[in-house]
């Protein structure tokens, strides 16, 4: 049995019930068969984009996810029950619910209870991959510390899942809604790794290739990068490691209008009294307005960028948990041999330890 198809059962049997629990059957012959497999959260679906952007691209990180011969999982609550892996009649389901919530960790019990149509964010979706066995998971951009948090003390539970939960979680960087200096703080503080994929330490910006606030290291290996997950999980680390990706420098001319767009969102939104997780969707929906959809577009290409990214990780991930599996068929196989062959001669087989 493959590495991924135990840490399936393991994890998935013991963390979430049947009763609460269903995974697609192509996820889950994925998952026991070692193919690489991506988390897609579905807040994304629900809330962070206008319809219908948001079926369109919700369908379309599936094909991309596809398209590298990798399995894509979003990850969504319906009718009482965790869905990982929606099939195309269920992502038009939670596209169009307009009675659907944003659900992250901490609202899981609830949305369940009450059979809500639930979104998942950065934290539920995170937990719930990890649950089951899914160590890739592809997002846009990260939840973080909020700008004047001295004031509000608010800070995304999308963190706090980062400093505890073991996925490689795909992005683009932080919100540019929220202060990067201080997120990057916090995670180094929670011993999260945080790596660029690309040619420079500089943390990239979500809407801008990059910004003044270095990561932790960056590389262009996306074997290497495999490699320091696979030693994390050796080792026993409780964390994420995070892998920032800057959007491709075609889609990040719009940058600078769009940061401008923000910071006259967020003066908006703190004179209209918007509070806690009714935050981000509220910026979101006023840049889009005011930058006339070239936020929408951009964030798109940015989601997608990172889908192709995060299939292409996953399938190095599930090679090298082949390569492992390989190196431990020939002493199983030694052993074997060694014992039937003892059997056939009558003797007495020696102890194996």
């Amino acid at each position: 049995m493959l590495l991924s198809a135990v840490r399936y059962i393991a994890r998935g049997a013991c963390s979430l019930p049947p009763s609460r629990l269903l995974v697609s059957e192509e996820v889950r012959e994925a998952l026991s068969t070692g193919r690489g497999v991506v988390a897609l959260e579905s807040t994304v679906i629900t809330h962070g984009l206008p319809r219908p952007q948001n079926i369109e691209l919700a369908k379309n990180l599936q094909k991309i996810v596809r398209s590298h011969n990798a399995v894509p999982a979003t990850i969504a609550l319906l009718d009482g029950k965790v869905h990982v892996g929606l099939d195309e009649q269920q992502l038009h389901r939670i596209a169009v619910d307009v009675d659907s919530i944003k659900v992250s960790k901490r609202d899981i019990p609830y949305a369940l209870v009450n059979k809500f149509v639930g979104g998942t964010t950065i934290a539920a979706t995170m937990y719930l991959a990890d649950a089951v066995g899914i160590r890739v998971f592809a997002t846009g951009g990260l939840g973080g510390v909020h700008r004047g948090v001295n004031e509000t003390f608010d800070i995304s539970a999308d963190l706090l899942e980062l400093a505890t939960t073991p996925v490689a979680v795909v992005c683009a960087g932080v919100k540019s809604i929220l202060d990067i200096q201080k997120t990057l703080e916090y995670l180094e503080t929670n011993s999260v790794s945080v790596i660029v994929y690309g040619n420079t330490i500089n943390f990239p910006g979500f809407f801008t290739t990059e910004t003044i606030w270095e990561a932790h290291t960056f590389t262009q290996s996306l074997n290497e990068i495999a490699n320091m997950i696979n030693c994390s999980r050796d080792m026993g680390l409780p964390t994420a490691t995070i892998i920032a990706c800057p959007i491709p420098k075609e889609h990040a001319a719009e940058g600078k209008m769009i940061n401008e767009a923000i910071e006259a969102a967020l003066m908006e939104c703190k004179e209209v009294g918007v509070t806690s997780k009714n935050v981000t969707p509220f910026l979101l929906k006023r840049v889009n307005e005011l930058t006339a959809g070239a936020s929408v577009k951009t964030n798109i290409a940015l989601l997608e960028n990172n889908a192709h990214v995060a299939a292409r990780l996953a399938n190095v991930l599930a090679e090298e948990d082949r390569k492992l599996q390989r190196a431990n068929e020939p002493k199983s196989t030694t052993i074997s041999s060694a014992v039937n062959k003892s059997k056939e001669s009558g003797k007495k087989s020696p102890s194996v330890v």
